[in-house]
């Protein structure tokens, strides 16, 4: 069976995001001014995960691995640390709690003086991003994974959070970033709005991969003639 091309459109269309944020003009723009890093951080950690995560990258690689690869495959993601990872409040913990602790601590400083952390910090985006895509709407297989209410709520304690946070910032309250007041207001607002623009979409993927459970019979069904 054939692999669908909507999932191949979506991996390349993750990639030219990654792309985008990662090569000029979006990377010189982002050491040089905030409202550019906050460009690069979107496009990173949260439009490029969902593209990704939709492109169903663990199918692919259960369809193509052998047997005996595919099982070990199968019995990580459903080992004791893969579904604590999996668990929503992990995925929201990582990706918008960390924000908190980048912005309103001498973190964010930090990587800036140096190369290898403001990698790490991209890996960091990039990869809490794909979990929390995954856990909430991706079409790949998840251990435990709950149902699409509980899956709403926490995107909206994901989107009440990012509005928080974002309006903190632009308010001046606690942000530890060393850069001028319009550059980090200009970033708050690249946050509140890209933010919310990126949840919206993920939601909408939600609803698109969700697919109903079937019915299963009552244990007291009567049978008729």
């Amino acid at each position: 069976m054939g692999w669908s091309r909507w999932r191949t459109g979506w991996f390349l269309g993750g990639i030219l995001l990654l792309g985008v944020a990662l090569l000029p003009p979006v990377a010189p723009f982002a050491h040089e001014d905030f409202r550019g890093h906050m460009v690069q951080h979107m496009l990173i950690g949260m439009y490029a995960p969902p593209a990704l995560v939709l492109a169903a990258p663990v199918t692919l690689l259960l369809r193509t691995l052998p047997a005996a690869s595919g099982r070990r495959l199968t019995s990580a993601l459903h080992s004791p640390p893969a579904r604590v990872a999996a668990h929503p409040a992990v995925a929201l913990a990582l990706s918008t709690g960390s924000l908190a602790v980048l912005y309103f601590t001498p973190l964010y400083n930090a990587t800036m003086g140096n190369a290898a952390a403001h990698w790490l910090l991209h890996a960091h985006f990039l990869m809490s991003g794909c979990l929390f895509a995954y856990v909430i709407a991706g079409p790949d297989p998840a251990p435990a994974r709950p149902g699409v209410r509980a899956r709403l709520c926490y995107l909206g304690v994901a989107i009440a959070a990012h509005a928080v946070i974002s309006q903190l910032m632009y308010g001046g309250f606690w942000v530890d970033v060393h850069a001028s007041i319009v550059q980090v207001q200009g970033g708050a607002e690249i946050m509140y709005y890209g933010g919310d623009i990126a949840e919206l979409l993920l939601a909408a993927a939600l609803v698109a991969t969700w697919r109903p459970e079937p019915r299963r019979a009552g244990r007291g069904a009567s049978v008729t003639a």
